[in-house]
């Protein structure tokens, strides 16, 4: 299988002076150059990477990463965990992952029309925050019926609260980890 990489990411934190001193990972700082985190669109990978001089992002910026030629960024220094996140990327994460569950409606509604049991005692499903049996259930019977056209069928039909806030709650906790399951990102 062909190894995949994020050719979008979002912004989630511009450093125009770059990160000072040793990272956590043991690896130098940057010190020259604007420094930019980013999440990536497709697998919501974490990362950092140096931008072109002259270039400025904001958050919620969305820019190219992948293999040919970038507009903005220099090269992709690599993969960061959560806690390698400035306060500001920290901070902005909840808003463009909501953003990014909305762009790709289609997908995370399939993932309720489709999901499965993971163990004999647990459904993908719980492992949304705020899903226990009782909507697990409702779900579940109602996709029988008809697949979930979009997040606000979903709704309507089932009662859950805001399905794009719990998804986002979800893609967080995993960023985090807080789970040993994944549904939406990739191991680091």
């Amino acid at each position: 299988m062909e190894k995949r990489y994020e050719e979008h990411a979002y912004v989630l934190d511009f450093l125009l002076h770059g990160r000072p001193g040793i990272r956590s990972t043991g690896r130098a700082g940057y010190r020259a150059g604007a420094l930019v985190q980013l999440i990536g669109a497709e697998f919501f990978t974490l990362l950092e990477a140096l931008v072109k001089e002259g270039v400025m992002l904001k958050p919620y910026d969305n820019v190219y990463v992948g293999k040919a030629a970038r507009k903005a960024i220099t090269y992709i220094i690599g993969r960061i965990g959560y806690d390698e996140l400035t306060a500001t990327a920290k901070m902005e994460l909840p808003a463009v992952i909501s953003k990014m569950v909305l762009n790709r409606e289609k997908g995370f509604v399939n993932f309720f029309n489709t999901s499965r049991a993971i163990t004999p005692r647990m459904h993908a499903l719980e492992l949304i925050p705020g899903i226990g049996k009782k909507y697990m259930w409702q779900v579940i019977n109602e996709r029988e019926k008809k697949p979930f056209d979009n997040f606000e069928d979903l709704q309507k039909r089932t009662e859950i609260p805001n399905p794009v806030k719990l998804i986002t709650k979800r893609i967080l906790e995993e960023l985090a980890g807080e789970s040993k399951y994944r549904l939406f990102t990739r191991f680091r």
